[in-house]
């Protein structure tokens, strides 16, 4: 198992994730099935998001007030999670598993798991596999289909470069 180098997340850092509501978001496009959305208190930082049949919302995009990449997925199987208390988490990439760490948060009472790190490879590492299986320790909380995610990550970047 490989240990993603994850930076301790929002309530280690001193960030304190703003309560996420969708009409903070800007849309900017949608490419690859993803939504290209700009988040202003974020720094205006680019993410892409996508919902699933399964329930799950995923959020990958750039904090640009921290210059950290950050993955947010939320679904009702997290259960209880206590907002900003921070979690043991584990990413199953296509079969290749990573461990970090990851802080509570909710988006209109759904409950979610914002993960932040400062290894870009990391990012691409993720768009460029076809499944992303996420668990804590209870088990399996939620896989996802990353199709059109490395397209829709190109477009995050160009939509960051415009954003000055």
């Amino acid at each position: 198992m490989k240990f993603v180098q994850i930076t301790a997340l929002a309530a280690s850092l001193g960030v304190s994730a703003p309560a996420v509501q969708a009409q903070d978001l800007v849309y900017w496009d949608t490419v690859g099935g993803w939504e290209i959305l700009v988040d202003p208190t974020l720094g205006n930082g680019c993410l892409i998001q996508a919902e699933f049949d399964n329930g799950a919302l995923v959020r990958i995009g750039f904090d640009r007030t921290e210059d950290l990449g950050y993955i947010t997925a939320f679904h009702d199987d997290w259960g209880d999670i206590v907002e900003d208390q921070v979690y043991p988490i584990t990413f199953d990439l296509d079969g290749q598993s990573y461990d970090g760490e990851a802080t509570g948060i909710y988006l209109e009472g759904m409950p979610g798991a914002d993960v932040y790190f400062d290894n870009p490879d990391f990012l691409f590492d993720l768009a460029r596999k076809n499944t992303l299986t996420l668990h804590n320790e209870s088990g399996g909380v939620m896989s996802i289909d990353l199709e059109g995610s490395f397209v829709a990550l190109e477009a995050a970047i160009d939509c960051q470069d415009q954003q000055g």
